[in-house]
Parts: structure tokens; C-alpha cells; sequence
């Protein structure tokens, strides 16, 4: 079997590509395509995102544990037969998602969205679950992890920031008009794009940790018993409930804000691009910082840093989009470093946990901090869709009153400020696992085994 290196980096983080290419289009991009294209009411879409939403994080848990239960095909992999099963599914649900015409029968129109959001969010759980679990079967070195987290957080930023940033130029013509049309072409695009990743993913990617089945029959009660006794993932699920927050809520409302409040939507590429060296720029010091510091230490820090520029863009509104972007990026930096650290973060929690209990249960413990991270996904979206209700937005309309669009100011800005004060809590108040308990825990599981396989 090979060793840990860049292979296995990289090939992690082209399975974040794959699931991005459809979770980040359709979170960034969904919401406005349904009113603004398919002319259907932000009190609809907030209905429909919360039931959906809510349905998902409680069937995440069950999804999660599937692994645990049972093995899927003969290659004794653990979590990547889950995942060539799911990601199929996932590409087509998200062409379904765009399929949708204004001329449609208004309730079939209606129908069409649930049932399409529905079977994309369910997708999406049965692949990204068995996804996220795999890093704790790839390497058992805590540095090694944080190496596959940081690949996972660029992943998605890639795409986000890289291949997105054509949407606006895409869907957006000079004169700022919607064409409905070239959300389904880039579906299309976006789900081959996804496959194609997936594969690379499953190609090169190697278990390397195959511990025996537990010869006890499996429940999940008494993982759920495990989970409520493992304080640093409770202070991991609050954050990442935060964080969850931001990345779900600032995609869906960000088009709004450019839209309405800066009459600049095409300015959105150029602002995802410029986010790129940010992005190049941690990732190579992420790991750095992280080894000197500490996790817990270099969230704390960032964390701060962003309490204060989120603050700051909350009270003052700015009328230069460029000046906002940039205080905006430096708000998102406690944000963008906790992205890159919070894998790495859960696998410390399924350590930790196993050291309590004496049983290996990733599937089931990363499917519950998932619920967790569903919960804040449910509640930004939720909030987005009613609060444009709420503050007055009009379906369709070519424009927004400027009454409108501060109101549509204050809540895109509401939400950074939120996120920062929640992964400071989690992090700062109950997460406990400092930088030497991550290393003993992890010196005591090797023990462990290699005194089983002796």
C-alpha cells in the first residue's frame, strides 16, 4: 500500500470539486432562478427549504450510519462504493432543478421545484456523508488530516470562486436581465463537471485504515450516547452550525445584494476571482500556523478578527462595492480558516470518542455533526427566502425599490456577524482538545491497534 502524500491530497479534494459543482450552483443560484425566472414567491421558497431541509438533517444520522451497518460491494472499502453509488443521482438532480419553464401550469410549476430540490438534497446527503467520512480512513496522523481538510476546503473554493464566477457573465446580459435558459446549460455542464471529479476521486484515492467490523450488533442509540458525552464535537457542531450560516446564506442573498443594492451583478465574477489568492495564500499557511499554534489557538484568533469586520460592515453601510468587498473578505478570513480546519477538527472528535467508548464509528459521528451543519443550511435559507418576503421584495420585478435593497443590506450583512459570534462560542467555550490531546489521543488509538493485529 502506498504512503500518505500529495496524491491523496489531491484526489480529496477533487471529490469536493465533484460535490460543489452541484451544491454550490444550486445554494448560490436556485432561490433566484425560481423567483426571478419561474416567478414564485420567497414565502414558497422559504417554506419549501425549511420542510426540505429539516427532512434532510434528520435523515442524516441514518444515512450516515450505513456504512457502519453494512458493506456496499466486494473491494472492502468502506466509504467509497457509497459514494460511486450516490454521485450519479446527485448530477442529475441538479439539471433537474433548472428544468423548470414560466409557462408551465402554475401548480405543476410548483410541484416540479419540490419534487426536483427534494431528490437533489437527499442526493447530495447520500454522496457528500460517505465523502466526509472517508478522510478517517485515509491516514491516522493528525497533520496528515489537516492536510486532507485543507484539500476539502479548497475543493469547493475552487469552484466557487473559479468555475462560478462565468454564472453571472452567463445568466446576466448587459443589460442586467436574467436568461433562464443558461441556468440549464450550466447545469449540465456543472453535472458532468461533477462526475468527472468523482471519478479522479475514486480512482486515487486509498483506505488505508480497515479496522474489524464491531462484533457487537450496531446501534445507533448507543453512538448518540457516545456523541453526548464528546464535548469538543458538541463545540465543533455549533460552530460549524455558524459557519453553515454564512457560506448558505451569503450565496443565496449575495446576487440579491449586488443586484439591488450595487446595480452590479456581473461584478460578482471579479469579485470570486480576486478571492483566489486569499484562498492560495491560507492554504499554504493553514497548516503552518496550525502546527505552531494550535487549531483551537488559530480559530480563536481569526475568529476576532472577523468579529470586528463583520461588526463594522453591519453598522456602516458603504456605497463603494469595492470598498465592501473588501472589508468583506477580511470579515470572512475566521470563516475561510475554520473551513479549512473543520474536517480535520470532526476526525479529532471520532478520536476522541473512540478513545471513550472503544468502538470506531466515523459514518455515524461525522452523519450527526453533518445534522448539525444541515441545521444552520436550513436556517440561512430559510431566513433568506422569508426575510425578502418580509422586507417587501416583489417576485419577477425588472428592479427593487432602494428601500428594498437596504433592507436587503442589512440582512446580507446581519449574517457574517452571526457566524463569527457562533464559531467563536463553539470554538472559544466548549471545544477543548488542544494540540496535545489530539497527538496522545492519536498515539494511544496506534497502540491500541497494533496491539489488536498482534
Amino acid at each position: 500500500m502506498r504512503p500518505f502524500g500529495i496524491r491523496d491530497q489531491l484526489s480529496y479534494m477533487f471529490g469536493d470539486i465533484g460535490g460543489s459543482f452541484v451544491n454550490i450552483y444550486i445554494d448560490a443560484y436556485f432561490m433566484l432562478y425560481c423567483t426571478d425566472v419561474l416567478g414564485i414567491s420567497p414565502f414558497f421558497m422559504g417554506t419549501l427549504f425549511l420542510f426540505t431541509r429539516l427532512l434532510d438533517a434528520f435523515l442524516a444520522p441514518l444515512i450516515g450510519s450505513l456504512p457502519d451497518r453494512r458493506a456496499l460491494g466486494k473491494s472492502g472499502d468502506k466509504f467509497k462504493p457509497y459514494v460511486k453509488a450516490a454521485m450519479l443521482p446527485l448530477a442529475i438532480s441538479g439539471v433537474f432543478c433548472f428544468l423548470g419553464d414560466a409557462g408551465w401550469n402554475l401548480l405543476f410549476k410548483h410541484l416540479w421545484v419540490c419534487l426536483s430540490y427534494l431528490l437533489y438534497s437527499l442526493a447530495y446527503s447520500f454522496v457528500s456523508i460517505p465523502y466526509g467520512s472517508l478522510a478517517s480512513v485515509v491516514s491516522g496522523d493528525p497533520q496528515e488530516r489537516t492536510r486532507l481538510s485543507r484539500a476539502r476546503s479548497v475543493g469547493g473554493t475552487l469552484v466557487n470562486f473559479g468555475a462560478l464566477s462565468i454564472v453571472p457573465l452567463a445568466v446576466f446580459d448587459k443589460q442586467n436581465q436574467l436568461r433562464g435558459r443558461m441556468f440549464l446549460l450550466l447545469a449540465l455542464l456543472f453535472g458532468l463537471c461533477s462526475i468527472g471529479s468523482y471519478l479522479i476521486l475514486l480512482h486515487n484515492t486509498v483506505e488505508r485504515i480497515r479496522l474489524p467490523r464491531s462484533k457487537q450488533n450496531f446501534q445507533f442509540k448507543r453512538v448518540l450516547g457516545g456523541v453526548l458525552h464528546n464535548r469538543p464535537l458538541i463545540g465543533a457542531m455549533v460552530a460549524t452550525m455558524g459557519s453553515l450560516i454564512l457560506l448558505t446564506g451569503q450565496s443565496q442573498f449575495g446576487s440579491y445584494l449586488y443586484k439591488e443594492y450595487y446595480h452590479a451583478p456581473r461584478v460578482l465574477s471579479a469579485v470570486n476571482l480576486a478571492s483566489l489568492p486569499v484562498t492560495a495564500l491560507l492554504f499554504f499557511l493553514v497548516p503552518r500556523l496550525s502546527a505552531r499554534l494550535g487549531k483551537r489557538r488559530l480559530l480563536l484568533v481569526t475568529g476576532g478578527v472577523s468579529l470586528i469586520f463583520s461588526a463594522f460592515l453591519f453598522l456602516r453601510p458603504l456605497e463603494s462595492v469595492w470598498l465592501f468587498f473588501a472589508l468583506n473578505l477580511a470579515a470572512s478570513l475566521g470563516n475561510n480558516v475554520f473551513s479549512m480546519l473543520v474536517w480535520a477538527l470532526v476526525i479529532d472528535c471520532i478520536d476522541y470518542q473512540e478513545l471513550l467508548t472503544g468502538e470506531r464509528s466515523d459514518g455515524s459521528i461525522y452523519a450527526i455533526f453533518t445534522f448539525a451543519r444541515k441545521l444552520g443550511a436550513t436556517a440561512a435559507s430559510t431566513i433568506a427566502s422569508y426575510g425578502l418576503g418580509w422586507i417587501g421584495f416583489v417576485s419577477g420585478a425588472a428592479s427593487q425599490t432602494p428601500e428594498v435593497a437596504g433592507r436587503i443590506r442589512t440582512l446580507c450583512t446581519a449574517i457574517p456577524l452571526c457566524t463569527s459570534l457562533m464559531i467563536t462560542a463553539g470554538i472559544g467555550l466548549i471545544y477543548n482538545l488542544t494540540r496535545e490531546d489530539t497527538e496522545r489521543i492519536s498515539r494511544e488509538l496506534a497502540a491500541r491497534r497494533t496491539k489488536a493485529e498482534g
